[in-house]
Order: C-alpha cells, then structure tokens, then sequence
C-alpha cells in the first residue's frame, strides 16, 4: 500500500519512571523502577504517530536516550520529506553513524532511532486509515501471548496470578542458584499443566555451565531455553549447547544488525529467534527479518519487556507476518505498560485480539503518567 509523501515537523521524546515494590530481577542487575521513553512524531498534515525507545539498562539510560532524540535526532529528521517511513530509518542511521561510532554509543543511537521509526510508522498506517497489522501485511487480529518476567523469588505466586488473568504460557527467570531454578520450574510446570513453559538465563551461564545445567532441565518439557549463553559468544560454543540438548535454543534481543541475524537463520542453533523492534530495527528493519525467520523454518516470536507503546507495536508486528510465535508481556506491575498496550491488555485464553482502528489503535494520554515524568 502506497500514500503521498509526508514531512516531518515535529520529534519529541519523554522519559518516565515508575517505581516498583518489587525489582525485576536478572542473573546480570535488577531494575528498581520501571523506565520507559516514550516518542512523538508529527507531520505537517496534522497526523500523529507514537513509538518507545527500549532503555532498561543502563540504570540512567532513559533520560540519556530522552535527550539523544530531542537534541540529536529530531533536529536531522524536521523537515525531512519520506516517501517511506524506512526512509527516516535510513536518514537517521546513515546520517548519524559515524558520530555513533566516535561516542562509542551505537547502542543508544540504534535505540533511540528504532522508537523514532515505531512512530512513523504509527504516523504513516494513520495517514492511510488502517490498523497497523494489517498495513504489514496481516490477515488476523489473534495472537498467542505468554507471561514472562517471572522472577525466581515468588514465582510460584506470580505465575499462578498471570494464569488467572488469562495466560496459558509462562516464561521463568533462571540462571540463579541451580536447585531454586529447577524447583521453580517443577512448581510452574505443575501449575501450567500442559500449557507452553519457557525458561530465559539471561546470558547468565558459561559454556561450562549450560553444558552441565542445561541438560538436567529436559524433563520439563521447555518451549525454549532463551540465551544461556552471552549473546556474543563464539558461535562453537553456541552449536556445541545446541547439540548437547533436545529442546530449542533462543536469542534475538541482542542482535543488532542484518548480518548478526542473517548468520543465525543460516545455521539451525536457534529454533526461536527474538528481534526486539524497540532495541533495534524498528519496523523497518524487523519486518523483513521477521518474515525472514519464518521463510527458514524458526519461529519468530518478538521479545519485548517495556512499557505499552513498544508492547503493542510488538503486537501488530507479530499479526502483520503471522507464524505461530507468541508475544511477550511482562507479568509484572507496570501502569506505563498497562495504560498504554491496549488491547494486549484483554488476555482471554492465552489470546489476545486487535482492533481494526487506524495505526496502533490508541492515543496515549501522557497526563495520566505525569507524576513519574523525569525528563
């Protein structure tokens, strides 16, 4: 589907914080407040979009990608003329590489640009009058969800919880102590019944460990078991686990290039790969190597663990190419998620259903959050 042109005339980003009773925790750091940066992109035909910059970590990385949009990026895209919305993409990557190189920082640029590029394209299927899903491609509103986030300290209470709001498939921290994580797992395993169990490490092992640790977890009939491994590490490494079990390996969040994920849908190591559009990419980049997943026999199932906006765009992404991936939703508190993710909200038998309103379907209300603006 094609539409006119369309100028820039406005980017602006705002950084949120929303503290938590309860840390999310990693086998790398633990988050004491939810964080979130939220982006908004106008053109000068009045159309509005909304897109998030993924900023977990570092612990002041929001307010730094808050400003890098304001103060770097926004000034090279007003005024810009798309005939696209991966031309802003490729304005902004090319147009900012080196000084990405020089900073040392192509993280936060790559960040910063994927939530710019989610509002665009939120602008460009508003433009058109169509619900985002279908702009990408998508014949059905219905997507499998799955409850993730779920820490090893009151596991048992928080999945019982997800599965009473819905759920029927759970993800679990691990990568702790080796006794804890597999009675976590035996008490979710019990309570999931037959239903879909994940387990994510969070790059917590050595080749060692996961050699020796991975194989004692086939008994619980995992999903997946998500980066056991440090995401950069040599690729042996990665083929000798994928050799030593019998369940799927997953990755994605991490990878941050064409080529990175080019490389591992050439080889059959990961059985589940994981783009986060929020991180890198953006839909620009991540539909295409999300059609690319599925074109090479894995699943594609987005990772996302953020606020609403980034959480939703992952919706209609995951409805625009299809395959039997589930979406991601964090389990734990977090309004700037809750207000904002619309429809993802409803979970009805492992289900959730989109609605057929143009671009993401809401107009978020950032006075509602205004108490944990911080910049």
């Amino acid at each position: 589907m094609t539409s006119p042109p369309f100028t820039i005339r406005s980017v602006e980003a705002f950084g949120f914080r929303y503290p938590l009773k309860t840390q999310v925790i990693t086998s790398f750091g633990r988050m004491a407040d939810r964080p979130a940066v939220f982006v908004r992109v106008e053109d000068t035909d009045g159309y509005v979009g909304w897109g998030e910059v993924w900023c977990n970590f570092p612990a002041p990385g929001a307010e730094h990608r808050v400003r890098l949009v304001n103060e770097v990026l926004a000034p090279a895209l007003v005024g810009f003329k798309a005939e696209r919305p991966s031309d802003t993409f490729a304005r902004l990557t090319q147009g900012t590489a080196v000084l990405a190189l020089q900073s040392g920082e192509a993280g936060p640029f790559a960040q910063s640009i994927a939530g710019i590029d989610l509002a665009v394209w939120d602008l460009h299927a508003r433009r058109q009058n169509v619900a985002l899903w279908k702009l990408l491609g998508g014949s059905r509103n219905q997507i499998k969800v799955y409850a993730s986030g779920i820490n090893p300290i009151g596991s048992e209470q928080a999945a019982e919880a997800a599965l009473g709001r819905g759920y029927r498939a759970l993800k679990l921290k691990i990568g702790f102590d080796p006794a804890a994580d597999r009675a976590n797992l035996t008490a979710l395993r019990r309570l999931v019944g037959d239903g879909m169990l994940a387990a994510d490490v969070n790059q917590g092992w050595t080749i060692a460990q996961a050699l020796e640790l991975a194989p004692q977890l086939a008994h619980f009939g995992l999903a997946w078991l998500e980066e056991p491994l440090v995401a950069d590490r040599p690729r042996q490494e990665w083929q000798q686990l994928y050799e030593a079990i019998r369940f799927p390996l997953a990755a994605g969040e991490n990878i941050a290039s064409h080529a990175g994920f080019a490389e591992v849908l050439g080889e059959p190591v990961l059985g589940v790969v994981q783009p986060d559009i929020a991180k890198w990419g953006g839909l620009s980049a991540c539909v295409g190597i999300a059609r690319d997943i599925l074109k090479s026999g894995k699943m594609f199932c987005p990772h996302y663990l953020g606020a609403g906006i980034g959480l939703l765009a992952s919706a209609h992404l995951l409805a625009g190419v299809g395959g039997d991936g589930l979406l991601e939703v964090d389990s734990n508190e977090n309004p700037l998620r809750d207000l904002f993710c619309g429809p993802v909200l409803d979970v009805r038998d492992g289900m959730i259903e989109l609605g057929d309103e143009a671009g993401l379907g809401i107009t978020p209300d950032l006075a509602s959050i205004e108490q944990y603006r911080t910049l």
